[in-house]
């Protein structure tokens, strides 16, 4: 079901999660996939570090045709691989680092852009060639703090931390201004019951961290 680009962006701040897959396999791709929706994520970010990635999308975008999940792609580096992504099924574009022609592509198809920015300038950059959620990574390095300063100057930036988030930093992120959060590792490794239980965690966390704002 393909989705508007304002619908889109609506259900990722809304859910407030985004769980960053990577993974060796399709098979294991698959697994944590299913995981993540048995533990209530709504948003999926499949990375191109997957092999075989836009298969990968295409299938589930195949599989989950009633709006279940909010599909998107991840570790996006150019143009020509948010397109292979988009025609695949994706509805947003996720980029480790800040590159103006991607962002440029995105907006040709009506989908969300998320760059990743480390600076002010990125920021400014990003919003300037039109995108939609700022990806403050790594957030390891950044901190919440981060946040509350890149909203000083443009407080109408809607950001979203990826790495180093966890269920115990997550409301700490959220409460310093963050619209959703992007998690990978934390939310991702081990069996499935384990992802399900930590997905359910990050929710918990973000709703009460939401609730106390």
């Amino acid at each position: 079901m393909m989705m508007k680009k304002e619908d889109v962006l609506k259900r990722i701040k809304d859910a407030g999660l985004v769980a960053v897959v990577r993974a060796d396999s399709t098979e294991r791709a698959i697994e944590i996939t299913e995981a993540c929706i048995t533990g209530g994520v709504a948003a999926i970010e499949l990375t191109f570090t997957i092999p075989f990635a836009h298969n990968l999308i295409e299938t589930l975008a195949k599989r989950y045709t009633k709006g279940e999940i909010i599909l998107g792609a991840g570790t996006v580096l150019d143009p020509e691989t948010a397109r292979i992504a988009i025609l695949s099924g994706a509805e947003y574009i996720v980029s480790p680092s800040l590159n103006l022609e991607t962002i440029k592509l995105c907006n040709r198809y009506r989908k969300p852009a998320m760059p990743g920015v480390m600076t002010i300038a990125d920021a400014i950059s990003a919003l300037e060639a039109g995108a939609d959620i700022l990806k403050v990574f790594p957030g390891e390095l950044l901190v919440p703090k981060f946040i509350k300063a890149l909203k000083g100057p443009i407080p109408y930036a809607d950001i979203m931390p990826t790495g180093g988030v966890d269920p115990g930093n997550a409301a700490e992120w959220i409460k310093a201004g963050a619209v959703a959060l992007g998690a990978g590792g934390a939310l991702t490794a081990g069996d499935g019951n384990t992802i399900t239980a930590t997905a359910k965690k990050f929710i918990e966390s973000i709703k009460q961290a939401r609730s106390e704002n």
